[in-house]
């Protein structure tokens, strides 16, 4: 495993809502990284996400490639939705992300679109070279959930933010699954799609 030994994160409780910060680093080059975040779904570490459409794809006049993209999970947490009172385990997520191959940044932004009267988690991912070594990538990894009208919301969002805390590094694992397997690693970002 080629995952440095530095993986921080903080969980905050704070007005009604759980927000969580993580940060990684993952010994390879930026290129490489978003090659394989850009194909990080399906993957074993990850069966959760049983689809993945891509909605819209386009450059724009800076040469930055946007992504509008449709998760479809089975959500890992029945006991929660069972709570919740709802039978639905499919659940839909909206992302965008944000390509920069000039300044060497990605942004992801997701958010549930499905159960939103009921529980939203808000996610901000930033894929950056490390500032001192251009061979290590840097990810900050930013996510808000607020469980509404619910008695035990304080609870459900901390459990709901512990298991994600503990979800982020199987993203770490799947991106570097793909590294390893990929036969694509040589192919330019920009012929990826």
């Amino acid at each position: 495993m080629t995952i440095s030994s530095c993986l921080v994160t903080w969980l905050l409780f704070c007005f009604s809502n759980w927000a969580i910060f993580t940060m990684f680093n993952l010994v390879y080059p930026w290129e490489t990284v978003i090659k394989a975040a850009m194909r990080k779904y399906p993957n074993p570490m990850n069966p959760n996400v049983v689809g993945v459409d891509v909605l819209d794809r386009n450059l724009d006049t800076d040469g930055r490639l946007h992504s509008h993209r449709l998760l479809s999970t089975e959500w890992g947490l029945p006991g929660i939705v069972r709570i919740l009172g709802t039978g639905h385990t499919r659940t839909y997520v909206k992302e965008h992300s944000i390509v920069d191959p000039e300044e060497k940044k990605m942004e992801l932004y997701s958010t549930n679109i499905t159960l939103t009267n009921l529980v939203s988690v808000d996610e901000r991912l930033v894929y950056r070279p490390h500032p001192d070594n251009p061979e290590v990538t840097v990810l900050t990894q930013e996510a808000i959930i607020t469980v509404k009208g619910v008695s035990l919301s304080s609870y459900l969002e901390g459990m709901m933010a512990l298991r994600m805390s503990a979800n982020a590094r199987k993203g770490w694992d799947a991106i570097e699954w793909i590294i390893q397997n990929s036969e694509r690693e040589n192919v330019p970002l920009c012929e990826l799609y």
